[in-house]
């Protein structure tokens, strides 16, 4: 079952020789976070990387990769200062973490003054896969790797509710239109024209086509494709339902400024609600019981490597 599973994050073919992938599991560096303030995060931390590193170990995961090396890293955000790797994963705080980097890069003095869109399109922060191959295997091999991961389902419901239950220039008239002249049966008009209301089973059933009549997106895509957690070896394993105190725990480890904290505002529809586990399960009342199951199907590796328990 898990083997027929794991096909679909299969790698796409081309790879490249010479690219040197760290060890899957190192020592964390915690001279810079000691006492006992951290106790409980560090516990954790080390719970999350030996359950990640033995899911790789028995699945076979660090069996070299079949894509080119700047697809493999192509997520990963650079930050030369503190020598830090960040796997963006949408909709588990990135545009804060973001804005973390870029202050750690000294490209801005506070969190709090970065704009969305400086944060997702001021192009201020260099992708790993911008350097050259022997600049990609050294960061990988010295540079503190992290991640931050968020259960599943949220996931899935929180990228629906931003891109589809809000006025948006790009998703709505690229997905949404495409969503609704295949999964609607007697759409309107006027919801052909502008791809406006798409309905959560809609997206479903679009999520779970084979056949899609429109490729896939980050906000959505497995983390297991975004970020190869069995093959780069992440040292840090962040979780979104922890995230303020994670991210702490993470900025002394890797020497940031003390007067330097993870923010914690909500990046935009800051007067919604935020997607939990209760607002999940409205959403999941839309679908046949054939439709979550093969929603839990398509995030099954991201649900075994995080160790996140099944809805």
């Amino acid at each position: 079952q898990l083997s027929a599973r794991q096909g679909m994050s299969d790698a796409p073919s081309g790879w490249f020789r010479g690219l040197q992938l760290p060890p899957p599991l190192q020592p964390l560096n915690k001279s810079w976070a000691q006492g006992g303030r951290w106790q409980a995060a560090g516990s954790a931390q080390e719970r999350r990387r030996s359950f990640l590193h033995g899911f790789c170990q028995k699945h076979g995961g660090r069996r070299k990769p079949q894509s080119h090396p700047g697809q493999l890293v192509s997520r990963i955000y650079v930050e030369d200062r503190h020598k830090v790797l960040y796997c963006e994963v949408p909709k588990a705080g990135c545009s804060n973490w973001k804005r973390v980097l870029m202050v750690l890069n000294g490209l801005a003095a506070s969190a709090h003054n970065i704009s969305h869109h400086d944060v997702h399109y001021g192009k201020h922060l260099r992708r790993l896969d911008s350097y050259d191959l022997a600049g990609i295997s050294r960061r990988l091999g010295t540079y503190t790797k992290a991640i931050f991961v968020r259960d599943p389902m949220e996931r899935l419901v929180s990228a629906f509710r931003d891109k589809f239950e809000h006025p948006n220039s790009y998703y709505h008239p690229v997905f949404g239109r495409a969503i609704i002249r295949k999964y609607r049966r007697g759409a309107q008009e006027e919801a052909l024209r502008t791809g406006s209301g798409v309905k959560f089973r809609e997206f479903i059933q679009y999520l779970l086509d084979s056949h899609r009549p429109v490729g896939m997106d980050i906000h959505w895509e497995q983390v297991s494709k975004l970020c190869h957690p069995c093959l780069i070896g992440y040292d840090f394993i962040g979780k979104f339902e922890t995230l303020e105190e994670d991210a702490n725990y993470f900025l002394q480890l890797v020497g940031a400024p003390a007067e330097l904290s993870f923010p914690k505002f909500k990046d935009r529809h800051s007067s919604d609600q935020r997607t939990s586990a209760q607002v999940v399960r409205q959403y999941l009342k839309e679908l046949s019981r054939e439709e979550r199951q093969l929603t839990y199907d398509f995030y099954y590796l991201d649900y075994l490597m995080f160790n996140y328990t099944s809805p």
